[in-house]
């Protein structure tokens, strides 16, 4: 197996459209690019990642899934995005077309990383 991809290194790259046909990630190659995304954790049997944010307030929650929407626009990959009550969101993506976690995913939440205001 390859190493881990780095933050920088995910951040550099693009989302590339997926169709389908790309091999899923295993949960391990999923667990090591964990690594080079902290604050998202595996769920639904590794095959999505996930990130909670306690906002201070709803608008700063509203404010962030825009950013969101925009990257994700942007990239041509789109999360699920997640609101309960008017402050705690989360996010969780995966590659539709496939079922399961591809490289996308963990370049899209590298990238969300990269907009998240500090302390969220």
């Amino acid at each position: 197996m390859s190493r881990a991809p780095r933050t920088a290194e995910l951040t550099a790259k693009k989302c590339v459209p997926c169709e389908g046909g790309v091999p899923k990630l295993t949960a391990a190659e999923a667990e090591a690019h964990l690594a080079a995304t902290p604050g998202w954790r595996l769920t639904h049997d590794a095959s999505r990642i996930r990130r909670d944010f306690e906002l201070p307030d709803f608008r700063s929650a509203i404010k962030l899934f825009n950013n969101v929407g925009a990257l994700a626009e942007r990239e041509g990959h789109h999360p699920d995005l997640h609101l309960e009550g008017y402050r705690k969101a989360w996010i969780e993506i995966h590659t539709h077309a496939i079922g399961g976690l591809s490289e996308n995913d963990f370049i899209l939440a590298a990238k969300i990383d990269a907009i998240t205001p500090a302390g969220a």
